[in-house]
């Protein structure tokens, strides 16, 4: 076995990669030391592991995502440090390729990706009035196969060798007689096992939001968030079955020898480059699109007015969701296609930037002659207008297929992506954590460390990534591990690096944040610390496992504003026993075998392979007689716990017998 692992192997003689590997592997030996010292693995199985509440399950994508950003920000510091000077010998080219493929892949599908999956679980069913999703243990299989996808990701870089074709994957550098190690498998293998719990999330919350909402919410009546999830998971329900397709022809090349996407043998290294795009790009939407809905509720709270052009916002992320499917041949205009086809691209590429451009200016009309508070939640929707502005002016620069001749694969079009994702996504994100913490666990993050984060990283983004914006334009090409200091490119890669650096004080202090909040600032009761205006906020903080003891009656947009404002009773009936679904381990236990069959497909050891794939489907069988009809809340612990978390409850509620 020893030596048929070493055939794959791409063994590192570096000291720094070695110290890392040795590193991960004690911090892994370190937990599960830790956890049986404990002795919590039995809390751990029974309230976490095996759970079907989309509250934690939203939690853990969320602290999945926060792992999965440090181990992207790693590579990104690594990646600025390499570059900082000229002629720099930290890092060897083929280690280089290795981190900015790993960097590129982890940042957009196991940090974006799982964040806004995370913020959807917890905020989406309470928005519509929903005790839970549709579907709840198929969320739980959901979360853990994205789950076993990351972890089985992430080995590669201690068994086998990361990646090393892009984060695009491109054949024919991704091809067998490129990329020899077994690298691009763990790509294939492990995409695809996130992708298709990913896919599962699509198809849950499309049914949630259709078919789960409040007495009185109709679709129009939807909070702004909840309408950019629901679009969202349509784009992801029509463009994940592609990825899947890619991926599945990309192993079948890298595996058994096919030839889709050869240089020879009728193959077409085109095909790839066409397939991974029409996800490619939906995929880009899939992860800005939820967070224009978390700036519109964020921004409609704390400027204390109702969202301006409610009607329009729907229908230009309708717009963009349909667009977006029209535009990704503008990732490849230099790779042979004529005038015409570029033409028309050009064309789709402009028109999606109208619909985003209504999106901002309805966001500023929103601020106008509102009463503004400067909340750490504001300041990330508020810098997020003018950088992502930014971001998408470019983007029409690059639009242009003839003036993209210059522009493409220079840094130029590195700091063009960042300057859309980073505040479109991660600005995002770090905003609806930070809005939505005290509803989910009873207390605020610090205001003032979150506002020292926050400088932290507004600032060190700009210092980081404009710079390459004027590099690029000067000719540095991306991905080049190293220059000369002729080049003149030393001084300004020495800048983002400081920048990189600032942005990761700025991601510390957040950890810091949480540490010094949990520690000390739930020692004291937390009232509703924002003038909310969804239903999420209606319920207790922390949120109890049901919910809402009744169902609400949401008969506006803003239902908790107008319920706070009129003192209309938001809850009618009497207290129910409440019907739960019960903890399932077999979520788990069938993503547990996944791994297995992925990591197995990676080596090609197909005796195992094949007993992981009758086990997937024994536990498929099994469950599928399963009768568990999950239990009731009684009205007595209703109540009980109804009067415990009085102390947490915003305001009265009124309610009728």
């Amino acid at each position: 076995m020893k030596e048929y692992f070493s055939r794959f192997a791409l063994e590192h003689t570096e000291p720094m990669v070695v110290a890392s590997q040795i590193a991960i592997v004690l911090v892994v030996i370190g937990l599960v030391v830790g956890i049986t010292y404990f002795k919590k693995w039995g809390y751990l199985w029974n309230e976490w592991l095996t759970t079907v509440d989309h509250k934690k399950i939203g939690i853990m994508y969320v602290l999945a995502a926060l792992l999965m950003l440090f181990r992207g920000g790693a590579d990104a510091l690594l990646m600025r440090a390499q570059t900082a000077v000229p002629n720099n010998g930290l890092l060897d080219a083929q280690h280089y390729n290795e981190i900015f493929t790993t960097h590129g892949v982890v940042m957009i599908l196991f940090m974006a990706m799982p964040f806004i999956i995370g913020l959807m679980n917890v905020i989406v069913p309470l928005q519509i009035g929903a005790r839970d999703v549709a579907f709840p243990r198929l969320n739980a299989l959901s979360f853990w196969l994205f789950f076993m996808g990351a972890m089985l990701f992430n080995i590669s870089f201690v068994i086998g060798g990361s990646p090393d074709a892009g984060w695009t994957s491109y054949f024919p550098l991704a091809g067998n007689d490129f990329s020899e190690t077994v690298g691009s498998n763990y790509y294939a293998i492990a995409i695809q096992i996130a992708g298709i719990g990913t896919l599962m999330t699509g198809i849950n919350f499309i049914v949630t939001i259709l078919k789960m909402r409040a007495p009185g919410m109709s679709l129009m009546k939807m909070p702004m968030f909840t309408w950019s999830i629901l679009i969202t998971n349509v784009i992801i329900v029509f463009a994940f079955p592609v990825l899947t397709i890619a991926l599945v022809l990309m192993t079948m090349d890298r595996l058994f020898g096919a030839q889709f996407f050869t240089m020879a043998n009728g193959g077409m290294d085109m095909l790839w480059a066409n397939l991974f795009w029409v996800w490619g790009h939906p995929e880009v939407y899939i992860v800005i699109l939820p967070a224009f809905g978390i700036y519109s509720e964020i921004i409609s709270t704390f400027a204390r007015r109702n969202l301006y052009g409610y009607k329009t916002m729907v229908y230009s992320m309708v717009a963009i969701s349909a667009l977006s499917f029209l535009v990704w041949a503008h990732h490849f205009y230099t790779m042979g296609h004529g005038a015409m086809v570029n033409g028309i691209f050009s064309i789709t590429t402009m028109a999606i930037a109208v619909p985003t451009g209504v999106k901002i200016f309805n966001w500023l009309l929103t601020l106008h002659k509102g009463s503004i508070r400067f909340t750490t939640p504001m300041l990330y929707a508020l810098a997020f207008i003018p950088i992502f502005t930014i971001g998408g002016v470019t983007g029409v620069m690059l639009a242009m297929a003839s003036a993209d001749y210059q522009y493409h694969n220079t840094m130029f079009l590195v700091a063009h992506f960042h300057y859309v994702l980073i505040p479109g996504t991660v600005f995002a994100v770090l905003a609806g954590f930070t809005y939505w913490w005290p509803k989910i666990f009873g207390f605020s993050l610090s205001e003032k460390i979150g506002k020292w984060s926050f400088w932290f990283i507004a600032i060190g983004f700009n210092v980081a990534f404009f710079p390459m914006f004027i590099t690029g334009l000067n000719g540095q090409a991306r991905r080049m591990y190293t220059y000369s200091e002729s080049t003149g490119f030393g001084p300004l890669n020495l800048l983002s690096f400081v920048g990189a650096l600032g942005l990761a004080v700025g991601f510390a202090l957040i950890v810091y944040n949480i540490y010094w909040s949990t520690r000390y600032a739930k020692r004291h009761v937390t009232e509703d610390p924002w003038n909310a205006r969804s239903l999420e906020w209606a319920t207790h903080s922390p949120i109890p496992e049901y919910n809402f003891a009744i169902t609400p009656q949401a008969n506006s947009i803003q239902a908790f504003w107008d319920y706070k404002e009129t003192k209309k009773p938001l809850f009618v009936g009497h207290y129910e026993p409440i019907h739960m679904p019960n903890n399932s381990g077999w979520p788990i236990i069938m993503s547990a075998i996944f791994f297995v069959l992925g990591f197995s497909l990676v080596f090609s050891m197909w005796i195992p392979a094949i007993i992981s794939a009758i086990g997937i489907f024994v536990c498929m069988l099994v469950r599928s007689f399963d009768q568990d009809d999950g239990h009731y809340i009684s009205v007595e612990e209703i109540t009980e716990t109804e009067r415990k978390s009085e102390a947490l409850a915003h305001g009265n509620r009124p309610i009728s017998s």
